[in-house]
């Protein structure tokens, strides 16, 4: 008998979020706890989300009683860079429905968010995971977990025919697939499947309840958020990447040192990472653009400064499957380290399913608008277009 891939709540956890949430989320309680910031949901296909509003607020009212237990606590404070007063703030942190605006209004869903960052920063994750789920659950009643197994063993069995033991050796992936998973159900199958199949390159998980229950790294440093958000907290616009890297590096002091780079386009990015922070920072984080043609940009960059870029390690996480991830890693082998993080391809592919594709972006912080300018068009998002012609002239971006 097949088992039902969905399950109630969608929301369990506390934890049952990206990790770079909480790592965001600590370095705004000690450096912008006064913050105040709006959201804006986005869906980028054309698909009508407004039937599901009734089920999704029914899911917002178990996600207003989640609180993290003892154990979910200790988990945290066994992390050395996760400080003391931060798991307290953790303990008594709620989701405060009252910073969110759920509506339909001229037929489509709208969605946003306004409030201290501090408070709403953790929303993002689990209300993509509820949307995505909500609407999965319509879409697909009758999906079973034996439906993402079988596809996932698929997917093993062409990875370990393409890759000898020396590549997968070699190979570093991790889940990054929690914001637009299938279901929750789904989600753990699959990330405990993984672990079982390639304990040697599977190497952790973004969700941090899966790392503490399945006994795996939780994965994560920064998002676009950080550096947005620094477009109104640094001291001049110019200044705000550069900001936002010294910022964290006070927070983290060496640890967790995976710099985003298509907040404002690698080519804005590298012209503020320099020699002082290039040496700071473990590696970098690609999310946008041609993969290959960004390696290379940052490979040529680490040269410049007289970095071995074999020291370095080049993050990779956009759009990603086992085939583009197993084309990079060969192009890249012995230049440079190399890891994946692999989200939907993983976490939402069933038979017949079209995975949805939605975003929730800050927009706002404390009043002004903010921007996100990567190296895909599709993915620029601002409510402000003069800002973004001031960002492009302020950060030379065509």
């Amino acid at each position: 008998m097949s088992r039902s891939a969905f399950a109630d709540p969608i929301l369990a956890s506390l934890l049952d979020t990206d990790f770079y949430k909480l790592t965001m989320m600590q370095a705004v309680l000690h450096h912008y706890p006064d913050a105040e910031v709006e959201w804006a949901f986005r869906c980028r296909t054309d698909e009508d989300l407004s039937p599901y509003l009734p089920a999704i607020r029914k899911q917002l009212e178990a996600l207003a009683e989640l609180r993290a237990t003892p154990q979910e606590l200790a988990f945290l404070e066994a992390i050395p860079f996760m400080r003391a007063d931060f798991i307290r703030f953790l303990g008594l942190f709620r989701f405060d429905l009252r910073y969110l605006h759920l509506a339909v209004e001229h037929g489509e869903l709208t969605l946003r968010l306004a409030g201290p960052w501090l408070h709403v920063i953790l929303f993002e994750v689990p209300l993509l995971a509820i949307i995505s789920e909500v609407r999965n659950r319509a879409r697909y009643p009758e999906a079973s977990l034996e439906q993402a197994a079988e596809r996932l063993d698929e997917k093993c069995r062409w990875l370990a025919e393409q890759a000898d033991e020396t590549t997968l050796a070699d190979l570093r992936v991790a889940d990054f697939g929690t914001r637009r998973r299938f279901s929750r159900a789904v989600h753990s199958v699959v990330v405990e499947r993984l672990k079982d199949s390639f304990p040697g390159c599977f190497v952790g998980t973004s969700n941090v309840h899966l790392a503490r229950t399945l006994g795996l790294k939780p994965m994560g440093t920064m998002a676009h958020e950080w550096i947005m958000a620094h477009q109104q907290l640094g001291p001049r616009l110019v200044d705000s990447q550069r900001a936002a890297l010294d910022c964290w590096v006070r927070e983290y002091r060496g640890a967790l040192g995976i710099a985003l780079t298509d907040c404002i386009t690698m080519d804005a990015f590298l012209r503020d990472f320099d020699l002082y922070l290039a040496k700071l920072f473990d590696g970098l984080r690609h999310d946008s653009g041609d993969p290959l043609v960004w390696a290379e940009k940052a490979i040529a960059h680490y040269e410049r400064l007289g970095i071995d870029a074999r020291t370095r390690t080049l993050v990779f996480s956009d759009a990603l499957d086992f085939a583009k991830t197993l084309r990079i890693h060969r192009a890249l082998a012995g230049r440079v380290r190399t890891s994946f993080g692999i989200g939907t391809y993983l976490t939402c592919d069933l038979p017949g399913v079209a995975p949805p594709n939605m975003v929730i972006k800050m927009t706002h912080c404390n009043g002004q608008p903010v921007a996100k300018l990567s190296d895909s068009p599709g993915k620029t998002m601002c409510t402000d277009p003069a800002f973004v012609s001031y960002l492009k002239h302020v950060f030379q971006v065509d």
